[in-house]
């Protein structure tokens, strides 16, 4: 007796209820950071998809929006290891990493170094302002970010797992501030855009936070967990239409690619590396496992496309005098690129 083949777009039953597993988790997680933060669901989907896929994320709004209470109440519910640095300009990279601190035997009077792990050493560190310190400090990340390691001293540390980074920026701010090279802005998966909330979430607000009431919210997932889903992402297929896609939409912020638009010639000095094609395949494949789709599909890719791209885009100064930003450049891209699979 034969087997009949398998449908390309079927999953193995472990992967069918772990996929049913992550859609609950979604709507858990969303409802118990809920009982503290009222609205901003686009941002807390972006950082989940951000997390299942594997990716740090950058925050963008004004002060007073709770994106630190946000990040820190995500990390409760996911039972992981959290640490808040606050990055000020006398950070130095010690600081975030650690360091290495002599200790005396007392027994033989022998003295030999020991590191003293930073910040850094943490499943979920929040960047808090992270412009705000200079360069030399904010490579400190780097390798932390895309190695998920940390050498010191000529040793190199391996970081816990699953490992995040999730950093916060003001965009009013300009007196003491340091922006994030490209190299760093592109390790970054997603910017999400913390925006004002509505009159009647705002009431909300003001009405929770000036009572006695505190919102207490429970476990929802494990780190093992976290790393099993990350897994099943992975394995979510997608069609080579939708690579080839993906690729396309990227080159076409490249203004010296010859399918580049009019604008993006005009506007733009610099496009999007290779990076930003992966992180829209990944972040596509983690949007269709969040709601419990076992393959990715345009929808997905263009969902995420302008939180990918945005900050991977370097604008010129004609694009500065006509008013014209990264953001809204990256949307009229979306709308006319002829770049949807077929």
């Amino acid at each position: 007796m034969t087997t009949a083949p398998r449908s390309p777009h079927s999953a193995p039953s472990g992967d069918v209820e772990l996929l049913e597993r992550l859609t609950a988790a979604r709507t858990d997680l969303l409802s118990q950071v809920g009982q503290r933060i009222v609205g901003q669901r686009d941002v807390l989907n972006g950082i989940l998809t951000a997390i299942f896929s594997g990716g740090h994320a950058l925050l963008v709004g004004v002060p007073g929006l709770a994106k630190t209470l946000m990040i820190q109440t995500l990390a409760e519910t996911l039972d992981l290891g959290f640490t808040r640095i606050q990055f000020t300009p006398d950070l130095m990279p010690s600081d975030i990493t650690g360091t290495e601190i002599i200790e005396e035997d007392l027994a033989t009077g022998k003295r030999a170094f020991r590191f003293v792990r930073g910040p850094v050493f943490a499943n979920i560190v929040l960047a808090d302002e992270v412009n705000r310190t200079p360069p030399k400090t904010q490579a400190a990340l780097l390798q932390a970010m895309q190695e998920h390691q940390v050498t010191a001293g000529g040793q190199t540390h391996t970081l816990p797992t699953p490992f995040f980074v999730l950093a916060t920026q003001n965009p009013i701010e300009q007196e003491g501030t340091y922006p994030l090279p490209e190299a760093q802005l592109d390790r970054f998966m997603f910017e999400l855009r913390v925006n004002y909330p509505s009159q009647s979430e705002e009431e909300q607000i003001v009405a929770a936070t000036t009572s006695d009431a505190a919102a207490d919210v429970r476990r929802v997932l494990t780190a093992e967990d976290v790393m099993a889903m990350q897994h099943l992402v992975r394995r979510i297929p997608v069609s080579q239409a939708l690579v080839t896609a993906a690729v396309t939409l990227v080159r076409m912020t490249r203004p010296t690619e010859g399918t580049s638009l009019p604008f993006i010639k005009e506007y733009i000095s610099w496009g999007a590396g290779p990076r930003a094609s992966q992180y829209l395949v990944l972040g596509a494949k983690a949007r269709a496992a969040l709601d419990g789709r076992p393959m990715a599909d345009e929808d997905d890719l263009r969902s995420v496309a302008s939180t990918v791209l945005t900050h991977r885009i370097v604008i010129n100064f004609a694009a500065e005098a006509a008013g014209r930003t990264a953001a809204d450049i990256v949307e009229q891209l979306i709308k006319e690129a002829r770049w949807q699979p077929t």
